[in-house]
């Protein structure tokens, strides 16, 4: 069973602007859900209650302290990350982490992959996550994306494949 971990950010780290993602950039959104279809994928509540709904043909799972708190099937609700890691590793051999700041972090020293666009643009937002050190990583370019009529700034998708 293998922990990833997937995200996007700026060039300055930001990864949000109130509840979204500061950017429109539909190969990359694409990349996401083809590198996910088919998984687990954990978020945290706050990351699940942005866009509101399950994302399809993976199994949702959302991390919340709140012991009342309530989700349409099929997402499953989970009291803590280990709970959710637990669900996640039932139901496929790789599973990843999606959001927010917190659950990347904590979930950063067991995940064995981490898959990190960069878009490459200052952005304005206020959820930003730290930078962070792959030393202990094989890291590669699996996709560049340049700037073109559907897309206002390049990005970046690198592997970093823990060593």
């Amino acid at each position: 069973m293998a922990l990833s971990i997937i995200f996007a950010r700026s060039e300055n780290h930001c990864i949000g602007y109130q509840g979204l993602l500061p950017w429109n950039l539909p190969d990359e959104f694409a990349s996401f859900n083809n590198i996910t279809d088919g998984k687990a994928i954990i978020m945290g509540r706050r990351s699940y209650e942005d866009h509101n709904c399950a994302l399809p043909n993976r199994l949702n799972i959302v991390v919340s302290r709140q012991l009342d708190y309530t989700l349409p099937a099929p997402i499953r609700c989970a009291a803590n990350l280990t709970t959710a890691l637990e669900l996640a590793a039932s139901h496929s051999s790789e599973y990843f982490i999606i959001g927010g700041v917190k659950l990347i972090l904590a979930g950063l020293s067991q995940a064995s992959r981490v898959v990190e666009t960069i878009v490459h643009a200052e952005v304005n937002g206020d959820t930003f996550l730290p930078a962070i050190d792959f030393s202990h990583f094989k890291s590669e370019i699996i996709e560049h994306h340049q700037v073109d009529e559907h897309h206002a700034s390049a990005f970046t998708v690198w592997q970093h494949t823990r060593t």
